[in-house]
Parts: C-alpha cells; sequence; structure tokens
C-alpha cells in the first residue's frame, strides 16, 4: 500500500493541472466567486478560496474572463463570465483535453 501523504500528495498535484478547466467550465453564465466554488464543491472540485480568487484574477488579467461588480445587495460581488476569447480557449482547452485522456488511458489501459 501507498504511503497515504505521498497519495494525498500526488492526487492533488493531478488535480491542480485540471483546476483551470474545471473553472472555466462552470463560467458560461455569470458567477461570483463564493457561488463558482460552491457549484465545482457539489460537482467533486475542491478548491480554495486562496487557490480560487488569483486565479479568477490571473484568468481575467489574461482576458479569458470578463467581469462586472454588481453593487445593488448589501454586499457587493464580482461577477465573472467567459470573454469571448476565453471560450475560445476553453474550446480548445477542452479540445487537448480530450487527446491527452485518450493518451493516458493508452497508457493506463492495460493496468486495470
Amino acid at each position: 500500500m501507498a504511503d497515504i501523504n505521498v497519495m494525498e500528495n500526488l492526487i492533488i498535484e493531478l488535480r491542480r493541472g485540471s483546476l483551470v478547466l474545471s473553472v472555466l467550465s462552470q463560467l458560461t453564465e455569470k458567477k461570483y466567486g463564493y457561488s463558482l466554488q460552491q457549484d465545482l464543491a457539489k460537482l467533486g472540485v475542491i478548491i480554495e478560496p486562496g487557490t480560487l480568487y488569483p486565479m479568477l484574477r490571473r484568468l481575467q488579467k489574461q482576458e479569458l474572463l470578463e467581469c462586472e461588480w454588481d453593487t445593488n445587495e448589501n454586499k457587493p460581488r464580482k461577477y465573472y463570465v467567459l470573454s469571448d476569447y476565453g471560450k475560445e480557449v476553453y474550446q480548445e482547452l477542452v479540445n487537448e483535453w480530450e487527446r491527452m485522456k485518450q493518451d493516458i488511458d493508452k497508457l493506463v489501459g492495460g493496468m486495470k
């Protein structure tokens, strides 16, 4: 049996590579950070605020996301959504994910 700490670290590394794709997949509609985090959690993707918010800022800086503030409520919220460029990049990432998945399936298929 593998060392528990080693396994946990390897699983974290494996998931880390898919977080951007996971976040982008949920931003076809406007969402604010906390609702995005909750929606991802419901789908089994746990992302800490300290990881999510810097990622959202980075994706916005890369022009993959558009954002706007809603100040109509008591607590202002910043909403994020894919930009047109972000939609293109997201689709390319999905295509690359599918290619990688097929390649990995070939590699690990014999180990099942």
